[in-house]
């Protein structure tokens, strides 16, 4: 670059420039700036890029891994070959690839379908630059869209906040102002309305009273109430909206989910069980001497409601005899040559739930058989699931939407136990199905509160349950990590900052506990976190965990993805068969193909470029996508800095998600700011508003 006459220089340039790869030049547009560390900056406002011309640019381009198909091998080959003229002869003479050895026709077709991709996407990313679009981003729009994305883009920007998952409404506005499209545009507050329902469900509600909606929508979109009022009435009366009782607003979508739950439950209830006669005192009886102990009375109440009524719920903590029963229940089924279903919503939920009953528990996607290429369950209300008894473990993670997809496949004839604490976060998805259905009355509720002779050992069960009572007294916590006990389940080390928090995380996680506890340090610690920002949020901690747990040589040259690296997974991907919240670890990869293979659990999935947009680091994860899980280790940084997310249930929800230690680094403040923060955000749904629209013929 040239700089007010100077011969070229090597400098630093900083901002964002997606889409640039190896062996580009560019022209940047900008100012000079001094970093009073860095010294002399340039400072990116916009560019453009131009392709290598030479051989040796060339060669790095193509050799980069950028284009499926080609390697640093073949990349060679094929420059060796053609040289300078590479570049025209894949765009416009693709066919000649198969004149380079080694080349067939399908891999030609392969490089050139590749080329075409990456001009493509490149084109959207520099076109995307000036709307803070992150790469990510931009990769999972041109998923959904392909080549039309830019297109789009440009007609109607406000689709893209409509279908794309993290595409928010302020930047598909920035674009649309960019395009003159003015304030009041009915397309404008139409798309604002429709995407403040989505950032309400987002926050896990279904539903919204008018007038918080109206103050929401207008924060949203900056202009007249009068104008949003008008155009929400005009939604109402096309019935995109509906609104129910107390004035409360939902989208029609989410109305016909919450009135089908109802209408399923309603079913369900008043139909025949075609369960065989069992004498209850005798199979329980049975059950407890295969236990080789006497159950609680709780617990048999549990079992009895099971066995007896359609529709059962059993709610209660860590300790609390929930396995119990569910071993016995099913040993009591089986006997019987019962047809049971197990299902949980996630992989790892399922898998516990094998091991706790020793029968295969899937996942409820697995367990539907859900079919990626035409986006539906395999059972569904025309195709019921051939299965007269149904356990649905960790009910308190399923959102509406599922809800509604499971209970559409129940036969008339079917129990249905729900199971589930009702003390841990709901689920990330809106609604609050567990206690919603709990105060609805519609089914027999056992509430497992006496803890067992296993969890009266356990440090963590008893520390759970004094989380649950509001007790702010936790054990002294300590400063000096060499005093870790082996034989204690629970530690708090103190640490007065977010820098010496994450510095004690890290000096934990990879190297006292592997050698405390000969664990593997990626495979057996869990770090949950509040937050994703700061010092000790899960983002700069994942960035710690990798550096020190993994090889810079490993490193993955198209990504910040190394081998080994632990990751999960952050949206459903049915055709690839994983889902939001499942950990991996990335395996290997090939330069060729330039995909990244992940194992999740014994699984392997290839994933592509526009893929790695929904994977991230999972050494630190939020609390939230821990539900479900248990780790054997589990460490969770806890400082007054992380205020905003300091509640009851989430401090409960990441304690037990630990099997065998929990350590909490940080400020004991924290600590009893959380225990007293009682007052969750309080979900607003419309379920409770549509029971008595339909006739019932009892309640319990």
């Amino acid at each position: 670059m040239r700089e007010e006459g100077d011969i070229s220089h090597i400098f630093t340039a900083i901002g964002k420039v997606p889409g640039v790869n190896c062996g580009e030049t560019l022209l940047l547009t900008g100012n000079w700036t001094q970093h009073p560390k860095f010294g002399r900056q340039f400072n990116v406002e916009s560019f453009s890029s131009t392709l290598p011309t030479d051989v040796h640019g060339i060669r790095r381009y193509l050799g980069s891994g950028l284009i499926h198909g080609i390697g640093k091998v073949y990349a060679n080959k094929i420059v060796d070959y053609f040289g300078i003229d590479t570049f025209d002869i894949i765009s416009t003479e693709s066919a000649r690839l198969r004149e380079v050895p080694g080349i067939g026709a399908e891999r030609a077709r392969s490089i050139k379908a590749a080329w075409d991709e990456q001009y493509a996407l490149r084109d959207m990313l520099i076109f995307l630059q000036g709307y803070n679009i992150s790469n990510a981003l931009c990769l999972r729009l041109y998923k959904v869209y392909g080549q039309e994305a830019k297109q789009i883009l440009q007609s109607d920007p406000y689709r893209v906040a409509r279908e794309i998952d993290g595409i928010g409404f302020k930047t598909a506005d920035k674009i649309a102002q960019n395009m003159g499209i003015p304030s009041n545009h009915m397309a404008r507050i139409d798309a604002g309305i429709l995407f403040t329902f989505s950032n309400l469900e987002l926050s896990g509600h279904t539903a919204c009273p008018r007038e918080e909606f109206l103050a929401t929508a207008q924060q949203l979109l900056e202009i007249r109430p009068d104008s949003i009022a008008d155009r929400l009435n005009a939604l109402i009366r096309f019935q995109k909206i509906n609104v129910i009782a107390d004035d409360l607003l939902q989208t029609s979508l989410m109305s016909s989910f919450e009135m089908a739950l109802v209408k399923h439950v309603h079913r369900l209830h008043g139909t025949q069980s075609a369960l065989p006669p069992i004498h209850c005192d005798n199979a329980i009886a049975w059950a407890q001497k295969r236990e080789g102990f006497a159950f609680a009375d709780e617990q048999i109440a549990a079992l009895r409601y099971a066995l007896t009524k359609k529709l059962s719920i059993i709610t209660g903590g860590p300790g609390t005899g929930k396995t119990t029963i569910l071993r016995a229940l099913v040993a009591i089924l089986s006997a019987k040559n019962i047809k049971i279903g197990l299902t949980a919503p996630t992989g790892r939920a399922a898998q516990k739930l094998t091991e706790t009953v020793g029968v295969e528990a899937k996942t409820i996607h697995r367990f539907l058989q859900f079919n990626p290429k035409t986006g539906q369950f395999f059972f569904n209300q025309e195709n019921q699931l051939p299965i007269d008894f149904i356990i649905v473990d960790e009910t308190s993670m399923i959102d509406t939407r599922l809800s509604v997809s499971l209970l559409n496949a129940i036969p008339d004839h079917a129990h249905l136990l729900f199971v589930g604490d009702i003390d841990q976060l709901p689920s990330v998805g809106a609604g609050n199905i567990l206690a919603d259905f709990i105060a609805s009355q519609r089914f027999f509720v056992t509430y497992l509160k006496q803890i067992f002779r296993q969890g009266q050992h356990s440090e963590i069960v008893q520390l759970a349950h004094t989380i649950i009572k509001g007790d702010t007294q936790v054990i002294p916590e300590m400063t000096d990590l060499d005093r870790i006990s082996p034989e204690h389940d629970f530690h708090f080390i103190a640490a007065d900052s977010p820098e010496e928090c994450s510095q004690k995380i890290e000096q934990l996680c990879t190297v006292l506990l592997p050698k405390l506890y000969k664990i593997n340090p990626v495979n057996d610690v869990q770090v949950l976190a509040p937050l994703h920002r700061g010092n000790a949020g899960i983002d700069a901690l994942n960035e710690k965990l990798q550096q020190a747990l993994t090889c810079p040589e490993k490193q993955i040259p198209w990504c910040h993805f190394r081998l080994g690296d632990k990751i999960i997974q952050l949206r459903n991907d049915y055709e690839k068969n994983i889902f939001n919240g499942d950990l991996g670890t990335i395996d290997h990869f090939d330069p060729d193909r330039g995909t990244v293979f992940v194992k999740f659990n014994s699984e392997s999935a290839e994933l592509n470029r526009t893929d790695l947009g929904n994977i991230a680091l999972a050494y630190a994860i939020s609390i939230h996508k821990s539900q479900g899980s248990e780790f054997p280790i589990v460490v969770i940084p806890l400082l007054t800095q992380h205020y905003v997310m300091l509640q009851r249930n989430l401090l409960y929800t990441a304690v037990t998600r630990g099997r065998n230690k929990v350590f909490i680094v940080g400020d004991p403040k924290a600590y009893g700011l959380a225990i007293c923060n009682k007052k969750s955000v309080k979900r607003i749904t419309g379920l409770s508003h549509y029971w008595g629209k339909i006739d019932h013929p009892s309640r319990h």
